[in-house]
């Protein structure tokens, strides 16, 4: 009995041990608790937006109301070298949410057990192109221009190394060469490689000032690193004097008609936000995003898209992965199609000849996004009215 008591109350001290040096460690890196960080790193991306700290993103006192009518999906749709049915393949890629819509009328609408209209979820890097929205209007405003060094605005920040030729242009087209790398991590093993200390940090001032190495001198070549798109969104705190989550609400996010309150993850309370992934909205607000890129920046009235910015967004600069077009902060899987796109599934597909969009919404585990096939599904259902 007494050897029993000396063995759990070693073993205690020791659990006790190493909860304190991994709080300890976690601090130092500026990472969440361990459960916080444990949670983060094993929930499904539904999951994932109040498991951090975020801003809201408040909606239109007005919001424009979507008309509806029925279409039906195609009975089966190609799928890896096969024909699978239309449900089966919602459940393959994992989907929470699958909107059709045609002419601005909502043709189709799918949700899956538990989820709904009002249900928010995850944008992943599909907020790329929301900060990039907000890049267009402040370069039309004139308050910033492309040609702008990152460190003009965080003199802070200089190296004296070519990280200091980082322009606006370069992180908008994935040209910048800051070596954070997109190795995104399948469980634990890989929690500690830079993006996840990205996506996890309650820190990102000392996450961008202890990652600074280039990868690659800036416009020299194209690689998808979305550090470029988290610096483009301390550009945008700094130029406008108050959070990334505000000027989007007032500038956006109002105008463009939505309905229901979004989220944007932040670093810490009160602290920047993670412009480069964790935007969290609707699946009928992020269609009014989509929407508004094929009626020529327009919702209802508003201008939100100068057609400057949106010849921008529309014209691919780069080919980056799968041999995609890119540019802008947002994809060219085909020729004429725009498409925001994020990891775990997460799509707003644009097809401005169709005067189509698609919003799809999933949950599918990391390394299992299946991009080309799912595009050509979506480029299938697109291209039905033509």
């Amino acid at each position: 009995m007494n050897r029993l008591f000396k063995f759990s109350r070693n073993l205690l001290i020791l659990i006790v041990a190493l909860a304190v040096a991994l709080t300890g460690f976690t601090r130092f890196i500026h990472y969440p608790n361990p459960i916080a960080a444990i949670k983060l790193g094993l929930a499904p991306a539904s999951k994932t937006p109040t498991l951090m700290p975020w801003h809201t993103v408040t909606p239109s006192s007005t919001p424009i109301t979507w008309p509806t009518a029925t279409e039906a999906m195609p009975n089966t749709v190609a799928w890896k070298g096969s024909q699978i049915k239309w449900q089966e393949f919602l459940a393959k890629t994992h989907t929470n949410a699958f909107l059709v819509i045609r002419n601005g009328v909502i043709t189709y609408e799918y949700y899956s057990k538990g989820m709904s209209q009002s249900t928010q979820l995850p944008s992943y890097s599909m907020a790329k192109t929301m900060t990039s929205l907000i890049i267009g209007q402040l370069i039309e405003q004139g308050k910033i221009k492309e040609s702008d060094y990152f460190v003009t605005y965080f003199p802070q920040y200089k190296t004296g190394t070519s990280f200091d030729k980082v322009t606006i242009q370069t992180l908008l087209d994935m040209q910048a060469g800051v070596g954070v790398k997109d190795n995104y991590p399948a469980g634990p093993s890989g929690w500690g490689v830079g993006i996840a200390q990205m996506y996890a940090t309650t820190d990102m001032n000392w996450f961008i000032k202890h990652n600074r190495k280039m990868a690659f001198e800036p416009g020299s070549k194209s690689e998808y690193m979305s550090v470029d798109t988290q610096l483009l969104g301390m550009i945008i705190k700094n130029v406008t004097g108050g959070t990334v989550s505000n000027y989007f609400s007032k500038n956006i996010w109002q105008p463009i008609g939505a309905k229901y309150p979004a989220t944007w993850n932040v670093d810490h309370v009160g602290g920047i936000e993670k412009t480069f992934c964790c935007f969290n909205a609707t699946a009928r607000d992020y269609a009014r995003v989509g929407l508004a890129i094929i009626n020529g920046g327009y919702a209802g009235s508003n201008k939100i898209i100068s057609s400057t910015w949106l010849k921008r967004l529309q014209t691919p600069v780069t080919k980056l992965d799968r041999g995609w077009g890119y540019g802008a902060q947002i994809w060219h899987p085909s020729a004429g199609i725009t498409s925001a796109m994020g990891l775990h599934g997460q799509w707003i597909w644009t097809d401005p000849s169709t005067r189509s969009v698609i919003v799809k919404l999933s949950d599918n585990p990391t390394g299992h996004d299946e991009d080309d096939a799912t595009a050509k599904v979506l480029l299938a259902v697109s291209s039905l009215k033509k």
